[in-house]
């Protein structure tokens, strides 16, 4: 991966700027705001990164400046009903009545964060920029100090195309005059009267005739500048976007100073060939069991060995069936991903946009078992590149099918050249500096 350490010059008549980067949900959500922010340091700007504490040890481990924000929005993701939405994947009249109830209450479940952010941004005063998600509308927080609102789209279907559907949800195929209209939903997504009462009430703005059609443009109704932390090389981009939208390439977190494999996995590392890696990040659902055994016997039938990652509890703690630990599989919470997956034979994921990239920038073959939203549509992409076999959907998910792919991931020439032909194009593009760059066009 691109290197991240050392120190960078400005160039000439530039000088340093405080942005805050304004971040609020899972790791997936949170560490490319933290890549972002370890490149504006060393390129010499000054970075105040406002995200939930669990994310400050992170922060304090690369340098980054913190503060802490309300984390609301995550905790629902532990509670019965938000796991059976990642189960249903979002499908069916039940899976979409329940999400519709749970993006109800995230609206609600946000305000507590804005506010926060509200309140960092007044504490902290001279900002030049603020820098916040899509799905976290802390652009009125620019708009009350006037200072420019950079929008981070962190997957693709964000912004309005005529030339392909909405990538966040599954779609079936649509006539290209109807693409535009499958947006819809993005503008759905940003419409909340609770949102509304606090930008006005609150952060004293204009109340807005179209609001949630126009999230994408500021109070004088300029287009916002909007960075997509992923490849081109990857996903389609639309020319007709034109110099708003720039596509940077992933932006890669290196592993923290601080950190050193545990001997554990070392050691498992070192006794024997590469693994396979087997983890589905902070898609914990109500099945962690039923995927412990299911990745336990895929692993027994296919004989390779696993480092299987329980994350946010999507995948119990693997064994042989007996109680005792199988010597085939490792099992670990978490680790650096560009420190891992170098080292493992092919790479079983849920298909989130940073473990893509991640994966590609590693240049190993890899499963995709999507469990919802964008998943579905990097699952296709890999596929098509030629880098991965035909998707598993997560609800779907058997034995035996897991085995047939990991074997292909693992046994197949044409996917392991072809990994190895798209990595150094990902790494070359060196998207977080290329962010940066961008980025500093808009700084006031």
């Amino acid at each position: 991966m691109p290197k991240e350490s050392g120190s960078e010059s400005l160039g000439s008549g530039a000088r340093p700027r405080k942005v805050l980067l304004a971040a609020c949900g899972t790791r997936g959500d949170v560490q490319p705001f933290l890549a972002l922010a370890v490149a504006l340091r060393r390129h010499g700007h000054h970075p105040l990164l406002a995200a939930p504490f669990a994310y400050a040890s992170d922060a304090a481990a690369y340098g980054v400046e913190f503060a802490a924000i309300d984390d609301g929005p995550t905790r629902i993701l532990d509670e019965p009903a938000t796991r059976g939405i990642v189960d249903d994947g979002l499908t069916g009249v039940r899976g979409g009545v329940a999400a519709a109830r749970t993006v109800a209450r995230l609206k609600h479940l946000l305000i507590a964060p804005l506010r926060d952010v509200a309140a960092i941004a007044h504490d902290h005063g001279d900002l030049a920029a603020v820098v916040h998600s899509a799905a976290f509308p802390a652009q009125y927080v620019a708009d009350m100090l006037d200072v420019p609102a950079v929008v981070v789209a962190l997957q693709p279907g964000w912004i309005p195309s005529g030339s392909f559907p909405c990538r966040l949800v599954p779609l079936p195929r649509v006539p290209r005059l109807l693409n535009r209209s499958t947006y819809a939903l993005v503008t759905a997504a940003q419409r909340s009267r609770e949102v509304e009462r606090w930008r006005t009430s609150e952060l004293g703005l204009a109340p807005r005739r179209h609001g949630a059609r126009r999230w994408l443009r500021d109070p004088g109704g300029g287009r916002r500048p909007v960075l997509q932390p992923f490849s081109r090389h990857i996903t389609p981009v639309d020319p007709a976007w034109g110099g708003a939208v720039r596509t940077t390439g992933f932006w890669y977190l290196p592993a923290r100073p601080d950190w050193t494999p545990p001997r554990e996995l070392a050691r498992f590392l070192d006794e024997g060939p590469p693994p396979v890696y087997i983890g589905f990040g902070s898609m914990a659902g109500t099945h962690a069991h039923r995927n412990n055994a299911l990745v336990t016997e895929a692993v027994r039938l296919t004989r390779v060995r696993a480092v299987v990652a329980t994350g946010w509890g999507g995948i119990g703690a693997a064994t042989d069936g007996s109680g005792s630990s199988s010597p085939d599989i490792l099992t670990i919470e978490q680790a650096p991903h560009d420190w891992l997956f170098p080292r493992t034979a092919a790479i079983v994921h849920h298909g989130g946009a940073g473990t893509v990239g991640a994966a590609l920038s590693a240049g190993r073959p890899q499963v995709l078992c999507p469990h919802m939203g964008d998943q579905t549509h990097w699952a296709a992409r890999m596929r098509a590149l030629g880098v991965a076999p035909a998707p598993l959907t997560a609800r779907t998910l058997t034995a035996h099918g897991l085995a047939e792919a990991i074997t292909a991931a693992v046994k197949d020439r044409h996917l392991r050249h072809r990994a190895g032909e798209i990595a150094p194009l990902v790494r070359a593009e060196n998207g977080v500096d290329a962010a940066v760059n961008s980025l500093a066009l808009h700084l006031t």
